[in-house]
């Protein structure tokens, strides 16, 4: 049977977004981040990360570098007794400074639903029950495209009260 999903933007949703975090130092969970996770997981849904990450593009970090940095978001997370069930990031670019991150309209960089679609097949997900939050209409454009339902996260907003208003409402 398939299941439902949360996906999830990191900047702005899950962190503070302080222009391409990518240091220890810069990984500030947003309010009511950890109990929001905790709250979709205990409601059912597979949470699964879905970020772009152009600052790889852009030369500001490796790419190794943004892996470790979404590790250490997991395990932030995990101590609050907060599960993530998978990180799909997007490193791509069309002003990339490495080629290999160079492409005009890569699938999976957001609006484009490539990441959700991914995880849509690699974990067995049903769209229709999925929600998806983000703070840009890029993340909600990735969603609608991937028949997922979009949410868009206020600035400064508290996540689980949030989160608790999509499950109750």
């Amino acid at each position: 049977m398939k299941r439902p999903a949360a996906f999830l933007d990191r900047d702005g949703v899950l962190i503070v977004d302080s222009g391409y975090p990518h240091r220890p130092d810069q990984l500030v969970l947003i309010p009511g981040a950890a109990e929001a996770v905790k709250r979709l997981n205990d409601a059912g849904y597979v949470t699964v990360i879905v970020t772009n990450q152009s600052g790889v593009a852009r030369g500001l970090f490796s790419e190794e570098t943004m892996h470790g940095f979404n590790a250490l978001l997991v395990e932030r997370l995990a101590e609050s007794g907060a599960r993530i069930d998978a990180v799909y990031a997007a490193p791509h670019h069309a002003e990339a400074v490495e080629e290999r991150y160079r492409h005009p309209d890569h699938p999976d960089r957001k609006p484009n639903p490539g990441m959700l679609l991914r995880a849509i097949a690699e974990h067995n997900l049903d769209p229709a029950r999925s929600l998806m939050i983000g703070d840009q209409p890029s993340d909600l454009e990735a969603a609608r495209r991937a028949g997922v339902a979009g949410h868009r996260f206020p600035e400064g907003g508290d996540l689980d009260q949030f989160v608790a208003g999509l499950l109750t409402g």
